[in-house]
């Protein structure tokens, strides 16, 4: 199968995360896709996918002292396949793993997907489990392949008996349903500063796996950043690549995921996405111990976000409980115009940055989009000359670039005036406009 037939946009959806951590569970997850079924399909979210630790029935006991609980047990079937646990997720009771969840899911018309570690489990080739080819557990681990911060896993050898492990546990998440795999510790293995593509093998046996199983499934890659001059493995094998490590709401972390775009915005394609990371906004924490927080963004800075996101052309994934969406935080998510900006036919380009803004167009080559930022701690005039607005259109396929007099802002729905092709204009500390030619 082709895999970028796979994800045609840039994937829109929820993930556990932010939220719940390795607390999540199957009433949660329910009604996370019952609100997103109900109230966001329409523009365009559609993945429900269930992060971290589904697998280790004591996940967030300990949350104190540890994230991931070291070398604790693990639910795995007869074939070292990870299982959900069932006292968090019931339904997969008797053997049935995630197959009821993600029927569910799929009958309110939305996709389901779930985050995997990279590798074995070391519990599995520590006992000498048998895997569904035959091969010992132990014989298929690489005990000098580890992740650095989570206890669960050894590397998966590069033989053929590695890839028929692989090619298992895609054979079960397609028997399941899933649509969606977002793989960790393997986008850069940190923990090898020395060798930090480490893993190449893996996220090509993971992709030769989703093609044998018949079931297009996404594949994400995590954690960041992606290194650039592996970009073309990226794009041969992913369709999404993490181009930071985990993203939170703070400033100096938004500010910086200009220049992770500037370095990435040629890579942006129909079924290639670098991945900004989710969305912090809401609520956030409540499985990280204590009550949780709200969002640490200014509502300008959420706008901000929303729009580099969004030109950028990166995935799109919420990481708050969406019950708990106050009106405005809503509204944030579900503005369709800001949304449209986010079509791979639409090539992006940073016209400009420096410590105090920055400016981007995206266009197919028809139309176009400009967006401006005040990167300052204050307020302050942002402008972007006619001629850089022509050049950076021309240089993205635009054939006789003509700017518009006017335009319309995306988030206030008011109309911006151009002065002789120029753009100028007042920004808020850490603000944005949107705008598209009327």
């Amino acid at each position: 199968m082709d895999k970028n037939t796979f994800a045609l946009r840039a994937p829109r959806g929820w993930n556990s995360y932010d939220y719940y951590d390795t607390t999540v569970d199957e009433k949660a997850v329910r009604a996370n896709a019952e609100y997103m079924a109900k109230h966001m399909k329409e523009g365009g979210w559609e993945y429900i996918v269930i992060d971290i630790e589904w697998f280790a029935p004591g996940a967030g006991k300990r949350r104190s002292e540890f994230q991931y609980i070291p070398f604790d047990a693990l639910v795995m079937d007869k074939y070292a396949r990870l299982q959900p646990d069932p006292a968090r997720f019931p339904s997969s009771k008797g053997g049935k793993g995630f197959a009821p969840l993600a029927k569910y899911i799929h009958s309110l018309g939305l996709k389901f997907g779930i985050h995997i570690m990279r590798g074995i489990p070391r519990e599995a080739a520590h006992r000498h489990i048998p895997t569904l080819s035959g091969v010992d557990a132990a014989e298929i681990a690489n005990p000098s392949s580890i992740c650095g911060w989570n206890p669960d896993m050894y590397g998966v050898k590069d033989t053929p008996a590695g890839q028929a492990y692989y090619d298992s546990l895609m054979e079960l998440y397609a028997q399941w349903g899933v649509d969606f795999i977002k793989c960790d510790d393997i986008c850069n293995t940190n923990i090898y500063p020395h060798n930090p593509y480490s893993a190449k093998h893996e996220i090509e046996m993971l992709a030769k796996a989703i093609d044998k199983c018949g079931r297009p499934i996404v594949l994400s890659l995590s954690p960041g950043p992606a290194l650039i001059e592996q970009a073309w493995h990226y794009e041969k094998y992913a369709n999404m690549w993490r181009i930071t490590d985990d993203f939170w709401d703070r400033w100096d972390l938004l500010k910086d995921m200009f220049r992770r775009c500037e370095i990435w915005q040629n890579h942006v394609s129909v079924g290639n996405y670098p991945d900004c990371d989710m969305l912090p906004v809401g609520e956030l924490g409540k499985g990280f111990g204590g009550d949780g927080w709200h969002t640490r963004f200014t509502q300008d800075e959420q706008r901000t976000m929303l729009t580099l996101w969004n030109i950028f052309g990166a995935p799109l994934m919420i990481g708050t409980d969406l019950t708990t969406l106050d009106k405005w935080t809503f509204d944030l998510l579900n503005n369709a115009e800001i949304l449209a900006m986010n079509d791979p036919a639409f090539r992006p380009l940073q016209l400009f940055r420096t410590d105090d803004a920055a400016a981007w167009i995206s266009t197919d080559g028809k139309d176009y989009y400009v967006a401006l930022f005040n990167l300052s701690d204050k307020k302050a005039k942002v402008s972007v000359s006619a001629e850089e607005l022509l050049s950076g259109l021309w240089a993205k396929g635009m054939k006789e670039p003509t700017l518009s007099g006017s335009y319309l802002s995306l988030w206030t729905e008011k109309t911006v005036e151009a002065k002789d092709g120029a753009l100028s204009i007042s920004l808020p500390a850490h603000g944005t406009v949107a705008l598209k030619p009327q």
